[in-house]
Parts: C-alpha cells; sequence; structure tokens
C-alpha cells in the first residue's frame, strides 16, 4: 500500500490507495531534473526523434537510473499501453501530445510538472494549464503562490538531486563557483550582472554551457560535475527570478555553503550562518564571500549543516514518495 493525497488549491489530504507498477511516458526535458525523476520506480518512456532535437534526446548518458528508463521512437508511441502523461513544458502540453498520442492516451491520467517561476508577470500570469483533469505539480512553494493556477488542482513537491555519493565537500580552492548555464543570453534573470559585479571584487568562476564569452570553465559532464564543485569555498547563486536552481540543491547535498541573492524560494532554504548567507544586498553578499574565503573552517561549519538540511528536505526518499502519491491519486 501506498500513500495517496487529493490535492487541494493550496493544501493535500491523503488517503490509502494501491500503486502498481506504471508504464509513464514523458519527455527529456531538464536534464537534472529528469535524472532524479527516474529513479521514482516505475516504468519511464521517452519518445525520440531522428537527430534527436529538443525533447526528443532519450536516454542520456547520465540517467542514473536507466533500467527504470527507456527510449521509444516518437510514431511508436501511440501503439504504447501507458498508465500516465507527464508534461514538463508547454510545447509538450500545447503541441506534442497532439501530434504523438492517440486520441485514448490524451484522456490518460496527466500530470503537469511546472518548474519555472511564473512569466511574464510574477503575479499577474495566469498558468497555461487550463484543465481541472490534469494535476499541476509546482517545485517550490513559491512557485504555487504566485502563478495564477486557476482552479487546475495543484500539489508541491520539492527538488531532490541523484549525485555522485562520493562527492563531498573538500573547499582546498580559495574561490567561490557559480553554476548557471546560458548566463549571458538568460542575462539579468539568472543575475549576469551580478555575478560580474562580485567577480570584480570576489575570485569567482563560472561553470555552465554557452558561458564561453564570460571565461567560464566550461560545462562539466553531469557525473563529474559535483566533484570539480566541491573542490571550491563556496557556491554563488546570483540569480533573481528563478525558480530554486537545482545547483543549489546539490550544493547542499555535498556539504557546500551557498551566498545567494534572498530571492523568491531561497530564503526559506538558507539561513544566515547556519547554512550559508543570503542577502538581497548583493554588497552583503559580496562581503559574506570574504569571510568564507579567509575563514574554511567556518565554511566547513556552515557546509556540514548544509548537508544535514538537505538529507532532510531534498533527500531522495522523500522525492520518491512524493511523486508515487501523486501518481496513485492521478490513477486511482
Amino acid at each position: 500500500m501506498l500513500p495517496a493525497f487529493r490535492a487541494e488549491r493550496g493544501d493535500s489530504a491523503r488517503v490509502a490507495l494501491v500503486v502498481r507498477p506504471l508504464k509513464i511516458l514523458t519527455w527529456a526535458i531538464h536534464g537534472g531534473y529528469l535524472n532524479v525523476l527516474t529513479h521514482v520506480p516505475h516504468e519511464w518512456y521517452l519518445p525520440v526523434k531522428p537527430g534527436r532535437p529538443p525533447g526528443y534526446g532519450g536516454v542520456s548518458g547520465s540517467l542514473l537510473k536507466q533500467e527504470y528508463v527507456r527510449d521509444v521512437p516518437a510514431e511508436a508511441v501511440r501503439h504504447l499501453d501507458l498508465d500516465a502523461i507527464v508534461f514538463q513544458h508547454p510545447q509538450n502540453y500545447h503541441d506534442d501530445q497532439f501530434e504523438i498520442l492517440s486520441p485514448e492516451q490524451r484522456r490518460l491520467p496527466r500530470i503537469y510538472v511546472e518548474h519555472n517561476v511564473p512569466q511574464p508577470h510574477a503575479v499577474a500570469s495566469r498558468h497555461p494549464v487550463d484543465d481541472p483533469l490534469v494535476l499541476l505539480v509546482h517545485v517550490t512553494h513559491y512557485n504555487r503562490l504566485m502563478w495564477d493556477n486557476g482552479t487546475v488542482p495543484t500539489v508541491v513537491i520539492e527538488h531532490s538531486v541523484a549525485i555522485d555519493p562520493g562527492a563531498r565537500y573538500v573547499g582546498y580552492l580559495e574561490r567561490g563557483i557559480t553554476v548557471v548555464n546560458s548566463m549571458p543570453r538568460r542575462g539579468r534573470a539568472v543575475g549576469l550582472d551580478l555575478f560580474q559585479q562580485a567577480r570584480r571584487h570576489v575570485p569567482l568562476d563560472l561553470a555552465g554551457m554557452e558561458n564561453e564569452s564570460l571565461n567560464s570553465i566550461g560545462d562539466i559532464p553531469y557525473p563529474a560535475l559535483h566533484r570539480r564543485v566541491a573542490e571550491y569555498r563556496f557556491l554563488y547563486s546570483p540569480m533573481r527570478y528563478t525558480s530554486l536552481p537545482l545547483a543549489v540543491v546539490e550544493a547542499l547535498h555535498v556539504g557546500m555553503p551557498v551566498v545567494a541573492l534572498a530571492t523568491t524560494e531561497l530564503p526559506s532554504v538558507i539561513v544566515n550562518d547556519v547554512t550559508g548567507y543570503v542577502s538581497p544586498d548583493p554588497a552583503v553578499l559580496i562581503d559574506r564571500m570574504r569571510l568564507l574565503i579567509a575563514h574554511p573552517r567556518e565554511a566547513r561549519r556552515l557546509g556540514d549543516n548544509a548537508r544535514d538540511l538537505a538529507q532532510q528536505r531534498f533527500g531522495l526518499d522523500r522525492f520518491i514518495d512524493d511523486w508515487n502519491r501523486a501518481l496513485a491519486q492521478v490513477t486511482a
């Protein structure tokens, strides 16, 4: 027996339901999230197209639970005996399902995972899913609060990560690191200007794809990323307006202090002088970065607390249980 819940508009109630192994279709979106999602012990099917365009890349080498995941040609999806559909992008919901799913499959139990903060307006954006038969899963409480979800039932399933368990904080480099993809293109939303400002005062490296113009250390393969990040004294997250970055959750799991803007979900995650430092004032954060560079023992203390937080709040077992409850609800 697995517990399940009925989603309300702001709360949840648990009921007992039997959950058998399910056959679930989703798309290859958000590789870090897909990595942990495929640890939920069901059969996950990923549609694949020739050339592997966005959303149709199938199983990547970084998926650690490949025994739960299988590729299927996009044209063969309509012949699968599926139990549920998990959307992760507006294109999946508005276009892809009508291209690759049969009419019967489009009536299956459906979940939409909203990874992002509201756009274009923080408080006046109606969510694109407007079907009360779809369960809308938000990855942070901030996101659910700020989206106008209409009458669609919602739940929050907070992040977890599935990283190399041997990756542990070392912190011997007297530098900080920021892990963000496509920072030049994404600009102020991900704090490009704040990163550049801090870099003028504190030694900072940048990792992630499409950051060549910023003299970055490049895109580090996911299986090796966290051991490399753990060499730095702290992680700096300059995000102004994004969802809770997976890089922050990964750093917490490694046992690394985090310095971040006090925006979106982060003030509920990072506690000053406990797991790192948060502030809406970049000058304060620069001062705290200098402190961590000068005091490695303090950085180690904060990192130990960060790891405790990660295990309690962002543990993989909790994530799997939350997803099993959501799947039990929609397939009941």
